[in-house]
């Protein structure tokens, strides 16, 4: 396709800086707006920069925005809807489908009143009354923060003791630590079963053809221990619209589109042999999970995004096989102690031994005289992605990219993709819902 003009913006952290890089790679004029200081080397030798977006909304032919937040208030969605009634192309969402992650109940009742089955949760503005709830109702379940604070992924609790007393401690010591932040929180029945999201990509009028089946690796550890982290690693593959998509997206493809919504959206689930049962909503883009889905669109990304910014139906050629993404990260990820930090990571170099760059994905880095470095102060530097035409095919490439990477004080996941191999695969298969291409 002819070079096209594209407005990258990150309105809070910057998290889009390697799909900008791509996108550029492939030759499209690329300019880049960070607006959290801390942030705003990251991206640095790989893409340019702009200090003022709105400046280039003009120049721009397609804007995409990575994110729901503005700062700590969500509103990139407002941003998008004004500026799509002036008639730009943009990638991203509205006000409405902002609050579906912003807000969870307002999320679980656009699934009710739609037809989607959905866990028993309740909402909550007070721990007493949660504490309550759970002493009444005995079981376990999981504590989801709402509000800004949800983005401290550690405070995200799954219940394991059937009369719920961990969940009632963990509320109580909340109550202590979090009380003057957390506005209030939601409490799910624990249901046991696979969890697999669901990212589908819209273009304002409907999703297209192809559907991306992905599986979170949230804990720190290998084994899936350890205090929750954003991400630590993504497997995934791509298949048709098939019974997981029907019964989540396919029933709420209408009100996307009377709401103009562009962009991935991804919807996470628990299923088992009974049924599915949504958990919440990701409205904008996953991270690493772009960065792997970045990697198995074997067609132009920029052109990918081009069309689906104009509500047209892109031609997008995907990988048909299994895809995995390992997040490389350095001390003190996930948690925030600036000295350890200065001690151990800033500007850490990364080093290859090999010339090859293939599978190798920006997160917080920047490029100073030719030498990738740690860039920002959330210790991400990269995330590094296999493909093959089975999930240990994807792993076996995966990591063998990373053995050629040396980084002090690097770490990362060793698992990611293991939980398919090991059975979640089979159960998927076994209850009928999905395989690649299916």
């Amino acid at each position: 396709m002819a070079s096209e003009r594209f407005l990258f913006v990150s309105a809070d952290a910057a998290l889009i800086t390697d799909l900008a890089w791509q996108v550029h790679r492939e030759g499209h004029d690329v300019k880049y707006h960070i607006e959290a200081e801390s942030d705003r080397e990251i991206g640095d030798g790989f893409v340019p920069k702009t200090d003022d977006w709105r400046a280039e909304v003009e120049w721009a032919d397609v804007i995409i925005f990575d994110d729901i937040w503005v700062g700590s208030d969500i509103g990139t969605g407002a941003l998008a809807e004004e500026l799509r009634e002036d008639g730009k192309a943009v990638v991203g969402g509205t006000p409405n489908t902002d609050h579906l992650e912003e807000d969870r109940g307002y999320a679980m009742e656009i699934l009710e009143e739609h037809g989607v089955n959905t866990v028993e949760h309740h909402i909550f503005d007070s721990f007493d009354a949660g504490i309550q709830h759970v002493q009444e109702n005995p079981a376990p379940y999981v504590i989801k923060p709402l509000g800004e604070v949800q983005n401290v992924k550690r405070l995200l609790y799954v219940g394991n003791e059937d009369d719920g007393s961990d969940v009632v401690e963990v509320l109580k010591a909340y109550k202590k630590a979090w009380g003057h932040r957390m506005k209030g929180f939601q409490l799910q029945r624990k249901v046991e079963g696979v969890e697999v999201a669901i990212c589908g990509f819209f273009n304002g009028n409907e999703f297209i053809d192809q559907v991306n089946f992905n599986f979170e690796h949230k804990k720190l550890f290998p084994g899936n221990i350890g205090p929750q982290t954003g991400e630590m690693g993504t497997s995934m593959f791509w298949a048709s619209q098939n019974k997981l998509f029907k019964e989540t997206f396919g029933k709420l493809e209408d009100w996307l589109a009377s709401e103009g919504y562009v962009g991935s959206i991804d919807i996470n689930c628990i299923v088992n042999e009974n049924g599915i049962y949504p958990l919440e909503f990701t409205p904008r883009f996953g991270y690493p999970t772009i960065a792997l889905q970045e990697e198995s669109i074997e067609s132009s990304t920029g052109k990918f995004f081009y069309d689906l910014a104009h509500g047209n139906d892109p031609e997008v050629e995907v990988h048909n096989g299994y895809q995995i993404g390992v997040r490389i990260v350095l001390p003190p990820f996930p948690f925030d102690d600036e000295k350890t930090y200065d001690e151990n990571s800033r500007n850490a170099a990364v080093v290859f031994e090999t010339d090859s760059r293939d599978g190798i994905h920006l997160e917080d880095a920047k490029k100073v005289d030719g030498q990738w470095r740690a860039a920002g102060d959330n210790g991400m530097p990269i995330v590094v992605t296999g493909k093959g035409d089975t999930m240990q095919a994807a792993r076996e490439q995966a990591y063998d990219r990373i053995d050629d990477i040396v980084m002090p004080n690097m770490y990362y996941r060793d698992d990611i993709g293991e939980r398919w191999i090991d059975g979640d695969g089979d159960r998927l298969q076994a209850w009928g819902y999905l395989g690649p291409q299916s």
